[in-house]
């Protein structure tokens, strides 16, 4: 399976997926450290891959998803953005209205 299938099924197979530098127990970077601090604060679970362990899926996701940097937060197969965007979400409360509205809190 090459990088992009990997991507797809990814994707596809997780309702909410941080593609991110290093875990959530141990982030490798600031932006990824804060997008996981977010997604804690709305109080669900989450899968994750490590871009630094994966160079393929490094390399191959930003073309896929046309957004140059990582962290990528994907809901239910769509992209909703970076750090940046995951901030102003969570600030806004518009992050947890995404997860509710994908049946994703309860």
């Amino acid at each position: 399976m090459n990088a992009l299938e990997q991507i797809k099924k990814q994707i596809k197979e997780n309702s909410i997926l941080l593609y991110m530098k290093g875990t959530p127990e141990q982030p490798s970077c600031g932006f990824s450290s804060q997008a996981v601090n977010a997604l804690n604060q709305c109080n669900i679970r989450f899968a994750f891959v490590d871009v630094l362990e994966h160079p393929l899926i490094r390399e191959a996701l930003p073309k896929y998803s046309n957004w140059p940097t990582f962290p990528q937060l994907w809901v239910k197969g769509e992209l909703i953005g970076g750090c940046n965007i995951i901030l102003e979400l969570l600030d806004s409360g518009e992050l947890k209205n995404i997860f509710n509205k994908a049946e994703l809190i309860k």
